[in-house]
């Protein structure tokens, strides 16, 4: 085995040559998961097929925990003073059980809902202990694979969080599997509050009080004066519009209306400021209109990370560069942020380029797919090698 990080670069090429050989056996992981629905609190039968491919795989102690995680391990060879290197991709995906779920394989892409997002993701979980033993990878620690539950949306990343917070296992370092963007390189996390602001007009509402409006108009005013809230450039923070809906029809007014949101920064300070603002204008719409406004909170993160020169992400942009990847630095309010409010140091990869995210005709590009599994593999190395340790 390796045990520099120069010997890691030198055998990357010829581990994205080898990882051609298992395109088949990957092509059929993403087309058998993206198929399987798998929204947010459901993600119970993409749960069993990995983990029926993680018995397959011969992983030991495949199992579904509490709120349904699955975890296979590939075991180290230093046995029980093996460390623990977590390796997790979220089962869930922004599709609802309705949506067409039918994948389609064409000879440079594979198209259909939650390819990248994260049915590649998964795929490559499920791929990877194949992967390893072909390529004769022995790892002294331990390898932990898991799909992950209650990722997304008002999930709040339930899973992880309940993993981290019962394992008996110490975790030493991870890594978060994402099927897009290759190159995406995050070792921060932002703080962030997600929210959800409903507008909902009374069956008594008085229509000739001043200022009153159906709940869509409410929403507007909501977000005209959301948009007026100062933001600074330092530290960095902005407020996304996620979704708004409402309404039914052309001629009719409507009386419900949601807007989701979320408020991210660097500054714990700034979301804590911008989340209270917002809810002020909540308050003050109910107040001057009659109309029903409410706050809902549905998830918050702390900022945090490691630094840009630590050796974890050093190595890791070194294995990127090698495999000719540009890293897309970038913070992240994913998994990433429970490994960081754990203390254990960890990035996010992604593995194939792709566009139309959370639409009906998602799409990850098939070639760049073995360099991410490469990039993969040579991180996954370097951890084990010791080499992304601090000193």
């Amino acid at each position: 085995m390796p045990d520099t990080i120069e010997d890691v670069l030198g055998r990357l090429p010829d581990i994205r040559d080898a990882t051609r050989d298992l395109k088949e056996t990957l092509l059929a992981n993403l087309v058998m998961t993206g198929e399987i629905p798998a929204p947010t609190f459901q993600e119970a039968n993409r749960g069993q097929f990995l983990r029926d491919r993680f018995s397959e795989c011969g992983l030991s102690s495949v199992s579904v925990d509490e709120v349904g995680n699955v975890m296979g391990i590939r075991e180290g060879s230093d046995g029980d003073s093996a460390r623990n290197v977590l390796l997790v991709a979220h089962l869930d995906t922004v599709f609802d059980a309705r949506a067409d779920h039918t994948i389609e394989v064409r000879e440079d892409r594979v198209i259909g809902a939650s390819v990248g997002d994260n049915a590649l993701g998964v795929a490559t979980l499920a791929t990877l202990p194949s992967l390893l033993d072909m390529l004769g990878v022995e790892m002294r620690s331990n390898l932990m694979l898991m799909g992950s539950t209650r990722s997304l949306g008002r999930g709040d990343l339930e899973g992880m969080r309940f993993f981290l917070e019962n394992t008996d296992r110490p975790i030493h370092s991870g890594v978060c599997v994402e099927g897009v963007q290759i190159g995406r390189l995050s070792y921060t996390s932002l703080g962030m509050v997600r929210g959800e602001i409903t507008a909902e007009v009374p069956d008594a509402y008085d229509w000739t009080r001043f200022g009153a409006s159906g709940a869509i108009r409410q929403l507007n005013d909501v977000m005209t004066a959301i948009n007026r809230i100062p933001l600074p450039q330092t530290p960095r923070t902005s407020i996304v519009f996620g979704s708004i809906h409402g309404g039914t029809s052309f001629n009719t007014i409507a009386t419900q209306a949601a807007l989701r949101f979320e408020v991210r920064s660097d500054s714990s300070d700034e979301v804590r400021r911008v989340h209270e603002r917002i809810a002020e204008i909540a308050e003050e719409q109910t107040a001057e209109t009659g109309a029903n406004v409410k706050l809902d909170i549905v998830a918050q993160r702390e900022p945090g990370g490691v630094p840009f020169g630590h050796p974890l992400v050093k190595h890791t942009r070194a294995v990127m560069d090698r495999l000719d990847i540009t890293p897309r630095v970038s913070p992240s309010t994913s998994e990433l942020a429970v490994f960081i409010r754990r203390n254990v140091p960890a990035v996010t990869l992604g593995v194939s380029t792709g566009r139309n995210l959370h639409e009906a005709e998602e799409s990850v590009e098939i070639e760049p797919m073995f360099t991410g599994l490469a990039q993969l593999v040579g991180v996954v190395i370097a951890i084990d090698e010791g080499l992304c340790d601090e000193d």
